[in-house]
């Protein structure tokens, strides 16, 4: 089963839209197998985005998704499920410049630079399957969602870890 993750960031959570966003992301033929608010530490901000380390707009991502240029310091986090996950998230998503993405895609009509200069892009899509496994890993536990997605190992204590 191919699975997405899907952060509806900081700026999005501000600006009230979470229930706009969540309703275009229900329109797919996917399954919603997990869910939860989290507090973004650095480290988890770092790992997550760890591909573009060595990019000038590093620290910039950095604070956004920690919540640092909004009024939420929160991400909700969801992971989708089903044929083709990741092409059909990222399509709905549109172009990571809310500019240059078609108006019927969620960034295209939720997204916006604002006259300070900062991209407000409401969320996060998984850019191919490699990726998807690897951020899900980092944001969930296999308890926390519907169903093994992933190999995993029993650890002292019973508990379920990733392999």
């Amino acid at each position: 089963m191919e699975a997405t993750l899907v952060l509806i960031k900081p700026d999005a959570i501000a600006r009230g839209l979470v229930g706009a966003v969540v309703s275009r992301l229900e329109t797919l033929p996917l399954a919603l197998i997990g869910a939860k608010v989290a507090a973004v530490s650095r480290e988890l901000a770092e790992a997550h985005y760890q591909a573009l380390r060595s990019e000038p707009f590093f620290e910039d991502l950095i604070e956004h998704i920690r919540g640092q240029l909004h009024q939420a310091d929160y991400v909700l986090a969801l992971v989708y499920a089903g044929a083709g996950a990741v092409a059909k998230v990222r399509q709905l998503a549109g172009a990571t410049n809310p500019e240059q993405a078609d108006l019927t895609s969620l960034r295209g009509a939720l997204g916006r630079i604002t006259t300070a200069g900062v991209m407000e892009n409401v969320i996060h899509a998984s850019s191919d399957d490699r990726e998807a496994e690897r951020e899900i890993k980092l944001w969930f536990r296999p308890d926390e969602l519907l169903g093994p997605l992933y190999p995993t190992k029993t650890v002292p204590g019973q508990i379920k870890v990733w392999a």
